[in-house]
């Protein structure tokens, strides 16, 4: 079997059979063809060896990063799992290599105020009055935006993909397609159903089924609306945090980790949180827990007993012999005779 059609194989096995997002098919690809590339036509997929592969990767560890080899192996691997399946090869070339050791990357999540500042404020209307009617379109499709990546911990993907018919703003609802092609529903808070409202109220064309929700504003009037990309929405955010003063890189998946570790600072389950942001493995959403110190030390005021220098609250009974019971006893809690014996006296008299 030639490379381009055990490649194009591997393509209706990733879309079809896993149902793998686009970006996800595309970047295995890639990484597949590279190493085509570089073995030449003269090597077909079954005579690839582990050598091969590891000589290719080698080439690769002083310009690329440990996640973007980790990243390029796993696409190797799985195309060789798809042939070793379709008994195109017999053993798989990857099975002994190790995956890159990654550094451990603490989500950086945005302050509650950075998020309000972000969904609330935006920068001064134009003065030209010709510009101004798409100004204020552009921000108040830019607050729903922020509102709803905040406010849902969506994917930015997912925020593209979204059709008018999928908000549900009676309910309170939107229907999300995550990846692997899982639906989930999440709950819009009120300022992200606020904001959405009146996106929709004022672009002229609401309530259209089919229609993307968030749209270009460019565009002639005979024109379908185009679709905004993840590519667009990650430019208005940075252009807009920029606008703020937020010089910090502020960009959509640190709106997700904003989300969820708010979240978890307020109390959320962690199971919760997995659901709701679409994380096939608690594993990927345990992550927060290492962010979220200041719910931990919340806690730990409140229920430990040495939180407050070991007062205890009111109503709440001391732990036996506490308050006590270092008197009558000497140096390694033994009982002290010498103070027993003028208890004693003391009793007497």
């Amino acid at each position: 079997m030639n490379w381009e059609r055990a490649i194009g194989d591997f393509d209706r096995h990733l879309r079809v059979e896993r149902g793998l997002s686009s970006n996800t098919c595309r970047a295995y690809l890639a990484d597949i063809r590279m190493l085509a590339e570089s073995l030449g036509s003269e090597c077909r997929p079954e005579q690839v060896d582990p050598d091969q592969v590891r000589y290719w990767l080698a080439g690769l560890h002083a310009e690329r990063s440990a996640a973007t080899l980790g990243r390029r192996l796993a696409g190797v691997r799985a195309f060789f799992r798809f042939l070793q399946r379709e008994e195109v090869v017999v053993l798989d070339p990857t099975a002994g290599i190790p995956a890159p050791k990654l550094p451990k990357r603490v989500p950086r999540p945005l302050s509650v105020d950075d998020c309000f500042s972000l969904a609330e404020n935006a920068s001064e209307m134009p003065s030209r009055g010709a510009e101004q009617p798409r100004q204020r379109l552009a921000k108040l499709r830019d607050t729903a935006i922020v509102e709803l990546l905040y406010g849902t911990g969506m994917r930015v993907g997912e925020l593209a993909a979204l059709d008018v018919r999928d908000v549900d703003l009676h309910v309170g609802e939107v229907r999300v397609l995550g990846k692997g092609n899982k639906e989930r529903v999440l709950p819009i808070p009120e300022k992200a159903r606020e904001a959405v409202a009146i996106w929709l109220d004022e672009r002229r064309r609401p309530g259209v089924l089919g229609e993307p929700l968030f749209i270009v504003l460019r565009r002639n009037h005979e024109q379908e609306p185009r679709r905004l990309s993840a590519r667009d929405v990650r430019r208005g955010l940075a252009r807009r945090a920029r606008a703020l003063g937020l010089n910090d890189r502020v960009h959509p998946h640190r709106l997700r980790h904003s989300y969820a570790t708010h979240l978890l600072d307020m109390g959320a389950d962690l199971r919760e949180i997995q659901e709701l942001l679409g994380h096939a493995s608690l594993s990927t959403t345990q992550k927060y827990t290492a962010v979220s110190v200041e719910h931990l030390r919340q806690v730990y005021d409140s229920a430990h007993p040495r939180a407050h220098g070991g007062e205890v609250s009111s109503g709440s009974q001391a732990p036996s012999g506490r308050s006590g019971s270092s008197a009558g006893r000497g140096k390694g809690g033994k009982p002290d005779k010498r103070r027993g014996q003028q208890r004693g006296k003391e009793r007497e008299e």
